[in-house]
């Protein structure tokens, strides 16, 4: 199993013959600095002739140059009201696919610095590697010699010590998206539950991570309950039995800060018994990037190491099957909280799987140091109807929202394009999963998709803190702990496409690079 990044290295050189071709990343050839005047003259003769050079990838042959060739890829404006630091991303994704097609197996991308973007040079490495990146079910069928699809992507920089950091901070981040895509995109059978564990076991051997599977169907129902519900059907088949995936970094020095996160891992999501009918169930093998990005962040963490800080993480694994044994609408379960649950709607198991994981974080939680909880999942439809795709939504309960961590999220998306829109969770959502009658003490769901539900992303985050008991650490109480509930089903990433790795680029910029970028 590989896992290394896309191998990358830094050069000052635009002559240098040890690549075959230039990716230039920028808006236009007229504001080229000095260092970068060579790629001038070119551009202007081409446009000459084409006008549209600034609206289209172009391809130019220029001697002297590595491979004799020049890939010109366009950010276009990025000074409107509407523009931000995805544009360097998407050009260098462009360029690098077309560089890709006029056969360059060492390309050099050029993006040189913008007054306004400090940090426009990591975001187009970033653009590139993402649109180099090798599906691991390819990867591992690859009868060649390479997982690559390039044999090195060089990385311009003026001055040594700037491309070290550049090289450095790009292989680090994309190694997080790396494993993020390799767990979240690889089909459902390829990244079954057992195989997840098996992966990630492998990955952080011999790292300062710590792993932990747990399997045991006795230890599941006892500890996660409602998890165990979810499993029920699942469990029948043992490739398809599920795992919680336990994480642990703690960093050099007395920790500041306690990250504890908990990853919604559906490995397939069939519905169960309300199934989804019509055409809707491809891409369910999809429903995993909320465990797959803390995965990615703990990889994160263990290429950069910081100090001072503590995360813990689970990954439910989990498959949401159909059959004579899944669970269904109207049953009742008792939560790990003590909390008693109706199950609405058997589609609505991301937050059954999580509820009893984020419990335990919130009963460890009381004896960390300044802890931090949050849940990600691509837990609703309506996160993408709300806010489009490419968007991640953060949502805050009272202590965050004291904390402005939604706020900070949100401006830390922002330095390397991970974007984020905040919403609010409120009173009528906590009201909408109050108990219907005296059987109850919490409603799972209602029988509605969550898009053609009001409010359908925010009430699922008032389920997870009522039916984890968090409810009873807010603002009003004596322990108050900070949770957030991240939705990630729009900015996962296009099926069919490849995952984003959202949300671990905003999670790393926030917790470990905030002083740096």
């Amino acid at each position: 199993m590989c896992t290394s990044v896309q191998p990358t290295e830094w050069t000052s050189d635009l002559k240098n013959q040890n690549f075959d071709g230039i990716v230039l990343v920028t808006q236009n050839h007229d504001t080229l600095p000095l260092e970068l005047e060579c790629l001038k003259a070119p551009l202007q003769d081409y446009s000459a002739v084409d006008s549209g050079v600034g609206e289209e990838v172009v391809v130019l042959k220029v001697p002297g140059l590595p491979g004799n060739r020049l890939v010109f890829a366009s950010t276009g404006p990025v000074n409107r009201d509407y523009d931000d630091v995805r544009r360097f991303s998407d050009a260098a994704a462009k360029g690098i696919k077309r560089a890709l097609k006029a056969g360059i197996k060492r390309p050099l991308l050029v993006c040189p610095p913008h007054k306004d973007y400090k940090n426009s040079a990591l975001v187009a490495a970033l653009g590139a590697l993402q649109a180099l990146y090798m599906p691991l079910e390819v990867r591992e069928g690859n009868k060649k010699l390479s997982d690559y699809k390039v044999c090195v992507l060089g990385l311009w920089a003026q001055e040594e010590a700037e491309g070290r950091r550049l090289v450095d901070l790009a292989d680090a981040l994309e190694s997080g998206r790396l494993v993020c895509r390799d767990i979240g995109g690889s089909d459902p059978e390829r990244m079954a539950a057992p195989h997840a564990a098996d992966y990630v076991q492998q990955l952080f051997e011999g790292s300062p991570v710590q792993v932990q599977a747990l399997s045991d169907l006795k230890v599941l129902e006892q500890e996660y309950p409602c998890l165990a519900l979810v499993n029920r059907c699942a469990s029948s088949v043992p490739r398809h039995q599920a795992r919680v995936i336990k994480l642990q970094y703690c960093g050099e020095g007395p920790v500041q800060k306690t990250l504890m996160l908990v990853g919604k891992g559906i490995t397939y999501d069939t519905g169960g018994a309300d199934i989804k009918a019509g055409g809707v169930m491809a891409g369910m093998h999809r429903d995993k990037c909320g465990a797959a990005a803390v995965a990615g962040f703990f990889q994160i963490l263990a290429k950069l190491k910081p100090k001072h800080l503590k995360v813990v993480g689970a990954m439910a694994m989990v498959r949401n099957s159909v059959g004579a044994d899944c669970y269904v609408a109207d049953e009742l379960v008792v939560s790990r909280a003590r909390r008693r649950v109706r199950v609405g709607n058997t589609d609505a198991e991301g937050r059954m799987v999580m509820v009893d994981l984020l419990c335990e974080m919130k009963e460890k939680a009381v004896h960390e140091v300044s802890p931090e909880l949050f849940t990600i999942a691509t837990l609703t439809g309506h996160a993408v109807r709300a806010v489009g795709p490419h968007y991640s939504i953060i949502m805050d309960n009272g202590p965050a929202h004291c904390n402005n961590n939604a706020a900070q999220w949100q401006k830390a998306g922002e330095v390397l394009g991970d974007v984020f829109e905040v919403s609010t969770i409120r009173r009528e959502d906590y009201e909408f999963h109050k108990g219907k009658s005296e059987y109850e003490d919490i409603l799972q769901c209602n029988n509605l998709p969550s898009s053609a539900t009001p409010r359908g992303h925010q009430t699922p985050a008032a389920f997870l803190i009522m039916a984890s008991g968090l409810d009873k650490h807010g603002v009003d109480s004596s322990k108050p702990l900070p949770y957030s509930h991240i939705d990630i089903a729009g900015s996962s990433g296009p099926f069919p496409g490849v995952p984003t790795g959202a949300p671990v680029i905003a999670m790393a910029t926030n917790y470990i690079l905030s002083d740096s970028l």
